[in-house]
């Protein structure tokens, strides 16, 4: 009968010929890790200063209603009440409104910084590590035809 070759050592040899760099994978998920974090900052500074803003417009609003609500001794006065909580609440809706768009305007601005910088310094890395990858494999290829 016909025996089957063990091909363990062929194969440990040809794995052996082309190493694998697993500090490029480590770099990367350092590199991936890093940018999540950055990401998480810029994005939950953006929700505190978001929530800070809708406290404050809220205060404001209560504020304006309780003297709203309040009895008042002419008919009159409170449609005079009512026209002034509307204009200062139009008023107040336009500043925050402003507030949420400069703060809109600020994650987008460090969320392409930092995806540009992470670009640049990822195509960086990856010419490092092809550089590399074919230097071994130039050599191994070097040593494989030396050995023959």
């Amino acid at each position: 009968m016909a025996k089957t070759q063990d091909f363990t050592a062929v194969m440990k040899d040809m794995m052996g010929a082309f190493p694998v760099d697993t500090g490029a994978l480590e770099d990367a998920f350092k590199s991936t890790a890093s940018l999540n974090e950055k990401l998480s900052g810029v994005a939950l500074d953006a929700a505190e200063k978001s929530a800070e803003i809708s406290n404050k417009w809220t205060k404001e609003t209560l504020a304006k209603l309780t003297e709203v609500s309040k009895a008042k001794a002419e008919p009159a006065d409170y449609a005079k009440a009512a026209t002034d909580f509307a204009s200062a609440s139009a008023e107040v809706a336009a500043e925050n409104m402003a507030a949420f768009a400069e703060i809109a305007k600020k994650v987008q601005t460090e969320t392409v910084e930092l995806l540009m910088a992470a670009g640049k310094n990822a195509a960086e890395d990856a010419t490092a590590a092809v550089k590399k990858a074919t230097n071994e494999v130039t050599a191994a290829a070097k040593k494989a035809t030396a050995a023959k």
